[in-house]
């Protein structure tokens, strides 16, 4: 069994089984599944999200793989994601409470609780009415910026998200957004992959997917060649040169999945 309780969890749930603890949690509900569950739950006047886990047995791994899906087999694959982050300096959630037990993948039971990052707003929804009402030119390429050195930093630090896109990016609205001043972190790691270095293949998937999700808010080509600089921390020349085949590639499969938005809506 692996167990991690911080404040007020390690208080709160002192002398209890915390698998049943987290069980019994109640809050708004985000999603509900067969061998999971998310839900936004309040102790002491502070916000926590709850995903437990439950195992989603050898037949649902089985299907997984049989479509080339690697399965979400607990909270582990979230826990250690946002580790590494933080040890490589990614803002990204805090982890207050994080169990694991059971020794068969398929039925295992876990959870991870994390803080509330609030207030904040998706760079989806910040980005939504771009195209008619440009944001300020310098506050848009620091956003840029930001993104590239995230999620750069993420795949060196050996983690690829595998849902990388900018919903999953958290604008901090506390203060007002300046280019000068402003704070983002990613989420939703649930799925995310850790390992020492990152295959290209699931960096490529990464980019493939922030692309997609960035289609519709506006960029112009410059703005991506100023993410490819920022992401890969190397003059566009020598990017270009280099990186010529991801880059056609990326276009093909942005245009794939926008093209399978259009007939299946939002369900990717």
């Amino acid at each position: 069994m692996k167990l991690m309780l911080a404040e007020p969890f390690a208080s709160l749930w002192a002398g209890q089984d915390p698998f049943s603890a987290a069980e019994a949690l109640q809050g708004q509900v985000y999603r509900e599944l067969e061998g999971r569950r998310t839900l936004r739950t309040e102790v002491a006047g502070r916000g926590y999200f709850v995903k437990i886990h439950r195992g989603i047995g050898w037949g649902e791994v089985a299907k997984n793989l049989a479509s080339a899906k690697l399965p979400v087999l607990g909270a582990g694959q979230e826990y250690r994601a946002i580790g590494r982050l933080t040890e490589a300096g990614i803002a990204t959630m805090t982890a207050v409470a994080y169990g694991e037990r059971g020794l068969n993948p398929a039925q295992q039971h876990s959870f991870i609780i994390t803080e509330e990052l609030a207030p904040t707003i998706s760079l989806e929804d910040y980005s939504l009415d771009w195209r008619n009402t440009p944001p300020p030119v310098a506050l848009k390429r620091a956003l840029i910026a930001e993104v590239a050195s995230m999620v750069g930093g993420m795949h060196r630090a050996g983690v690829n998200h595998r849902d990388c896109y900018i919903c999953h990016f958290l604008l901090h609205t506390a203060t007002p957004v300046r280019a000068d001043a402003f704070k983002l972190s990613v989420i939703d790691l649930h799925r995310a992959q850790t390992r020492a270095a990152v295959p290209r293949r699931w960096r490529n998937k990464d980019l493939a997917a922030l692309y997609f999700s960035a289609l519709d808010i506006g960029l112009t080509r410059r703005d991506l060649l100023r993410f490819l600089r920022g992401y890969f921390r190397q003059p566009l020349r020598q990017v270009l040169a280099e990186e010529a085949r991801l880059l056609a590639w990326l276009e093909r499969k942005a245009a794939s999945l926008y093209a399978r938005k259009l007939r299946y809506g939002d369900a990717l």
